[in-house]
């Protein structure tokens, strides 16, 4: 039973403090709300953190996806690759343009695509790949945009979770190995808007179509706009834009924190990993984790949901480690899937399990989550 007055121990918590309630109260007394000054700043700001020419805010990384596909020409009889292990949100944006999805399957070491799945799975339809950066570590971009470029396929980089990452020396974002890369701000991120997205670009096309598109597809004309797209209300506001200037500035040190802080828990889980067979979070060899989320992998012989359920019973917050896309049921009647079908990815979707993970965990709090699981692992008779 979940404790009464909620987890003791919470997923995550946003790192915030008295200078976002000030930011946001110099837009209110502004009296400019909407989107304006503040987003066009907070754009300039991620330009600048990601080596990127141009980027476009949004109300979302979904939304984001969206004006990434409508921009790059993706509609109906058009097939998109997307990373099977991921939330449906990067699914839904290819539907959502008409378009058709071809899950592709992962590694199972890195949770990222599977380059040679990927290979396996684009046909004469294929017209773009949708990459994703697994729980806030990079995919191996550059063998992914080699078969891109072999098959002259556009490559969205979904990086939801990876704000402040690299991929072999290079900022996620600056879009050396993709024609666009989407972000997320949502409150589970490492940085946050509370909802809220963005997009990077080197190509000028690409980035004014995501601009008009963001915009119902209006150019201004002197006193008006005139309608070149039917296009989206996809804009983040000046509120929401104060607050990713701040959040921006206080980047490096919660990635420090979140790193210091993973690597103390996975001290702590390092004999049960060792005992039970849990496998723990760990950089890929092109990059770093950052830890958007500490996702561990427990062994067949466990049953992940028992050990959710125990873990409230104790007050620690922990959920799934996120979807295979293939297997839920409204990707199984467009793909014509079967759980199962992508095996790595459905492993991953039955096995892993994310525990709290944010700079406010205490050592104390750390040997709480590392005892809790070593618990309910036990009850289960593992190991």
């Amino acid at each position: 039973m979940v404790p009464l007055n909620g987890p003791k121990i919470r997923l995550t918590r946003p790192v915030t403090g008295p200078e976002e309630l000030d930011a946001v109260r110099e837009v209110l007394e502004s009296g400019h709300l909407a989107q304006g000054p503040r987003a066009r700043a907070f754009e300039r700001a991620i330009e600048q953190r990601c080596a990127a020419r141009h980027a476009v805010a949004t109300s979302s990384c979904t939304t984001a996806l969206h004006l990434a596909l409508a921009a790059l020409g993706v509609g109906p009889g058009d097939e998109v690759a997307v990373a099977d292990f991921t939330f449906p949100a990067t699914a839904n944006a290819v539907i959502q343009q008409g378009a058709a999805v071809v899950p592709v399957d992962i590694d199972p070491d890195t949770y990222a695509m599977d380059p040679a799945d990927l290979e396996r799975r684009i046909t004469p339809r294929t017209k773009a790949v949708i990459v994703v950066d697994p729980l806030g570590s990079p995919a191996d971009h550059a063998a992914i945009a080699a078969i891109a470029r072999a098959h002259n396929l556009r490559t969205i980089d979904d990086a939801a979770t990876a704000i402040g990452g690299e991929c072999r020396g290079l900022p996620i974002g600056a879009n050396a190995h993709s024609d666009i890369t989407c972000f997320s701000f949502h409150a589970r991120k490492v940085i946050t808007t509370g909802e809220g997205g963005a997009l990077t670009t080197n190509d000028d096309t690409l980035a004014e179509t995501c601009r008009t598109l963001r915009a119902h597809g209006g150019v201004r004309v002197e006193n008006r706009f005139r309608f070149e797209h039917a296009g989206f209300n996809y804009r983040l506001s000046d509120i929401q834009a104060a607050i990713g200037l701040v959040q921006l500035e206080r980047l490096d040190g919660i990635l420090a924190a979140r790193r210091e802080r993973s690597l103390a828990l996975s001290d702590r889980l390092a004999p049960l990993a060792e005992a039970a067979g849990v496998r723990l979070p760990a950089d890929p060899p092109w990059g770093r984790h950052l830890y958007q989320s500490y996702v561990v992998r427990l062994p067949d012989r466990a049953d992940r949901d028992a050990v959710i359920r125990r873990l409230a019973a104790l007050g620690i917050e922990s959920t799934i480690g996120t979807y295979a896309v293939h297997a839920e049921p409204i990707y199984a009647r467009l793909c014509g899937t079967q759980p199962g079908d992508l095996p790595a990815s459905w492993h991953a979707r039955r096995s892993c399990l994310t525990l709290p993970m944010h700079p406010g965990l205490t050592d104390a709090d750390l040997d709480t989550i590392a005892a809790g699981l070593a618990d309910a692992l036990a009850e289960q008779g593992v190991p």
